[in-house]
């Protein structure tokens, strides 16, 4: 199965779980408590809301790197 990319501000997240927000609802409000235990199991560091989903995401990092210039001229 191929992982789903998401960019979210500028931002790149790993989806690892998408879920109906319906389970994670009482009434009009969120339970925050089984939002972070399912985000603890999946190991998500970020969730995401989208419509009627939860999306529970691994921030992809940005990469640090420097130009190499080995005397060559392009």
């Amino acid at each position: 199965m191929m992982k789903e990319l998401k960019i979210h501000n500028t931002i790149a997240y790993l989806i690892l779980r998408r879920l109906p927000l319906f389970k994670f609802e009482n009434g009009n409000v969120l339970n925050r408590d089984r939002i972070k235990a399912v985000s603890d199991w999946v190991g998500s560091d970020h969730v995401l809301k989208e419509q009627n989903y939860l999306l529970f995401c691994e921030t992809i990092q940005d990469v640090e790197f420097e130009d190499i210039n080995d005397g060559e001229t392009e």
